[in-house]
């Protein structure tokens, strides 16, 4: 693509994989992916019944369901082997797939880690990313396809914070990856790139923090330095577009943070 490319058809003809794309972020950036033009979507995610529905809204002539647990590596595999099957090539991963909590028994402070807990939550966030950015980078090595990968980060993989410790540790091996990655896929012309959404109004965070009506929201702006409106899911599916897109292509290696300051 050109940079004369109209604003609406960023990724024309871009076949992408969107983990974890039933619902959040996910969701926000597979509809995203297909208003600027991508040729296939492949949802991927553990929510069947929600997946298949996000797919039918889009479209079946563009968007397809997968089920896929990231955290077991055949089901990756096999993920990205039939959308190169079925479509020819992949040019796009988004990496988005995680969790924010294991368990509802304790917020993981230092002080009493639940390991079964926190191993459950990294077989998700940190082994899935890392499988799904191979698999991924193997396909587009080997099909000589100058692509994108974009991981789901979080401001948390350059922070502490008081408790969450698996979730915020999960964050920061992402952020590890991406700049290993980069520096691997780099000879190839693939370019690997994270970011990092503040707080934004999922279903992920609502669980997390236990967030349920507006006023709460309220207090989700307030943290922004940035004034005018509450962050939703499409202002970060924004960015991943612009970092799948060749509106980035000299664009690796990079954390982008979409927080509001």
């Amino acid at each position: 693509m050109t940079s004369s490319t109209s604003s609406n058809n960023k990724l024309q003809g871009k076949v992408a994989i969107v983990t974890g794309g039933a619902s959040g972020l996910g969701e926000a950036t597979a509809r995203e992916f297909a208003a600027h033009g991508a040729r296939v979507i492949v949802i991927a995610d553990v929510q069947d019944e929600k997946g298949q529905n996000v797919a039918v809204s889009i479209g079946s002539n563009v968007c397809t369901y997968v089920h896929c647990d990231v955290s077991d590596e055949e089901q990756v595999k096999n993920l990205v082997d039939s959308t190169v099957k079925s479509y020819g090539r992949l040019d796009i991963m988004f990496s988005n797939a995680g969790i924010g909590r294991a368990t509802h028994a304790c917020d993981q402070s230092v002080l009493d880690v639940d390991l079964a807990a926190y191993d459950k939550l990294m077989a998700v966030n940190a082994r899935g990313m890392a499988v799904c950015v191979k698999h991924a980078a193997k396909a587009m090595v080997e099909g000589r396809v100058r692509g994108s990968i974009v991981c789901m980060a979080s401001i948390v993989a350059s922070a502490g914070y008081h408790k969450f410790v698996d979730y915020v540790m999960s964050k920061h091996a992402v952020l590890g990856l991406v700049r290993c990655a980069s520096m691997n896929l780099g000879a190839y012309g693939i370019r690997v790139n994270c970011v990092s959404p503040g707080q934004v109004g999922t279903p992920l965070l609502k669980d997390m923090l236990g967030y349920e009506n507006e006023e709460e929201d309220k207090v989700v702006e307030s943290t922004y330095i940035l004034k005018g409106g509450l962050m939703r899911p499409k202002n970060v599916a924004d960015a991943v577009v612009f970092l799948a897109s060749e509106d980035s292509q000299f664009v690796t290696g990079h954390d982008l943070v979409v927080d509001g300051g």
